[in-house]
């Protein structure tokens, strides 16, 4: 999952970097495809190189180190409400087949069975990010039809402009990246299919696990296994 989403740091991009993963993969790019990828933390901190040491959380004294920016988080936010950032990851308890992500509640709003941490900067970054990319384990329970509530906005309810019509100025999720499998979204917006499957695993098992009926591009294939480069880049970080 580090690696496909490395993949998705373009060179040059500002990145909304977020915690756990996304930290390991904007490091990964940084040291193979993207020497010139920034990246952009929540807390107020800009980046040009990954932190000299492990980093638990984004606030962490090795990410401050070496900042090309500290400053404070409405500054960080504000780069994002002027259009600047490119890429996001977010993370959530549940997605679905239009790209909508759930941090809040599970269940009746009145009563709910799971409470969530909220939104966070998730509905920040997909509202306004040029593209995003939601990381998620594979469970039936997490890739549902529909999300119980929506937290961080998709593609809404799958129409051609959805976004556009609500006033989202952002592109919208680009990508779902799972524990099995890679799902894409068409230009425009609308409902995932499945781009590739990781080695190991079969579309039979993306199925099974999977809140919905799954739609597949016309040439699914495997996800390309991490390279030696990027090995290297992910042992470097968490050793």
């Amino acid at each position: 999952m580090v690696a496909v989403a490395s993949r998705e740091i373009h060179d040059g991009d500002l990145v909304f970097v977020g915690m756990r993963l996304p930290i390991l993969a904007y490091a990964v790019a940084l040291s193979t495809h993207a020497p010139t990828a920034r990246g952009l933390f929540e807390v107020g901190l800009m980046r040009d190189r990954p932190a000299d040491a492990f980093l638990g959380t984004m606030g962490d004294p090795p990410n401050v180190a070496g900042a090309l920016w500290a400053t404070r988080m409405s500054n960080a936010m504000a780069l994002m409400a002027q259009g600047h950032v490119d890429l996001g990851f977010i993370g959530g308890a549940e997605v679905d087949r239009f790209g909508n992500v759930n941090t809040s509640y599970v269940g009746d709003p009145a009563k709910p069975k799971v409470k969530l941490p909220g939104s966070g900067g998730g509905a920040d970054i997909a509202v306004l990010s040029r593209r995003w990319v939601t990381l998620m384990n594979h469970e039936k329970r997490r890739l549902v039809d529909r999300v119980s509530f929506v937290t961080s906005p998709g593609h809404g309810d799958g129409t051609p402009g959805w976004r556009e019509r609500n006033g989202l100025l952002g592109g919208g999720p680009a990508a779902i990246i799972t524990t099995l499998c890679i799902f894409r979204f068409p230009p425009g917006g609308g409902e995932a299919y499945l781009a590739t499957v990781h080695p190991g695993h079969t579309l039979d098992e993306v199925r099974e696990h999977t809140g919905w009926p799954v739609k597949t591009a016309a040439d699914v294939g495997e996800t390309m296994p991490p390279t030696e480069a990027e090995l290297n880049a992910i042992r470097s970080r968490t050793a």
